[in-house]
């Protein structure tokens, strides 16, 4: 039996690129037939095996997704499962989940156990620590052996994959806007840090909205949480230093512990304080006010991410990368008060 030989030696041998070689052993109609013919007898002659990870996720024998997400409890989350599991299974394809706990060492370690040839490819949202560090190390080892990868909601311009996201400047603005046109002018706005881009753009969107609608903005009324643990401290001290008519809260988690501290500061919402959650779930649904909340669409952006990803999957040729837009929708509930 002949040696096995590598990819960068048959495109030596051959006299093309690296590229070319690797893509002519999978087929793709982009390169001529010739090639494909000339590249796949060489590799079988020479008896040539793929990085065994690039074959445990390519061969598509698993039949399996890896979704990693950041947290599993987060209604949005399960929503986005649900939506993911309901196209892979009319599919043929199972579902294995790997959370991150916003760590990103979990969220490498869930994808290198993953690689080891259990899933064709993975859905993934990337994890707070992720995005703070800018570590996408784990990431470009799956887009350099152009291993099938969709990520949602959170995302990175640095990684080129398909990705599926809501516009969130005008989930933002639009909610703000909302409460201009019910009476109100000093609104508070509850958010994460920027480097989660999430909270950058509905920042973005707030500020936007202000400005077009010649209100002053102060920025004594935007609060930035870095961690889940110093929340209910950083809304105290926005409660107790400044005057507002409204909150615009990141999340329903956010908007919840904002109505909480209102009470104990003998405060009403939705009488003296209006409250809108930029995310939709069981919290806002059951809190008391119940709370007005901007629907994401999780279960839709699941089926969008699997469809992506299984078509990826079983195409034969190079697809164009894509990013889907997810379409929102305000839900009015008892948080909010027409002040006209």
């Amino acid at each position: 039996m002949k040696h096995p030989i590598t990819l960068k030696e048959i495109a030596k041998e051959l006299g093309i690129s690296i590229s070319t070689v690797s893509k002519s052993l999978k087929n793709y109609s982009e390169i001529s037939q010739e090639t494909r013919d000339k590249v796949q007898a060489f590799a079988k002659l020479y008896n040539y095996q793929p990085n065994n990870i690039a074959l445990s996720l390519k061969n598509r024998k698993s039949f399996a997704i890896g979704v990693i997400i950041p947290e599993v409890v987060h209604h949005f989350f399960a929503s986005v499962i649900k939506g993911i599991e309901t196209v892979a299974i009319s599919k043929g394809y199972t579902i294995i989940i790997g959370v991150s706990n916003e760590h990103l060492d979990k969220e490498k370690a869930s994808i290198k156990t993953l690689s080891s040839g259990t899933v064709d490819g993975f859905i993934i949202s990337l994890s707070e620590e992720t995005l703070h560090n800018q570590d996408y190390s784990h990431l470009n080892v799956i887009s350099n052996y152009n291993i099938p990868m969709v990520m949602f909601d959170r995302v990175t311009e640095q990684i080129e994959c398909d990705k599926v996201i809501i516009d969130d400047k005008p989930v933002s603005f639009n909610a703000v806007q909302h409460l201009i046109n019910t009476g109100h002018s000093k609104i508070a706005f509850v958010t994460t840090e920027d480097y989660l881009s999430v909270g950058k753009l509905r920042t973005d969107g707030y500020y936007e909205a202000l400005q077009s609608n010649n209100i002053t903005i102060d920025e004594h009324l935007v609060t930035k949480i870095h961690d889940q643990s110093e929340l209910e401290t950083k809304v105290k001290k926005l409660i107790t230093m400044n005057t507002f008519d409204a909150i615009v809260a990141v999340n329903e988690t956010y908007a919840a512990t904002c109505i909480k501290i209102l009470e104990k500061h003998n405060i009403k919402s939705p009488d003296d304080v209006s409250i809108i959650s930029l995310s939709n779930g069981l919290i806002s649904l059951y809190t008391s006010p119940s709370i007005s909340a901007v629907n994401q669409n999780g279960y839709l952006m699941g089926q969008k991410s699997a469809e992506l990803l299984i078509n990826r999957i079983e195409s034969k040729e190079s697809l164009p990368v894509t990013t889907e837009i997810v379409p929102t929708e305000l839900i009015l509930r008892d948080s909010v008060k027409n002040r006209n």
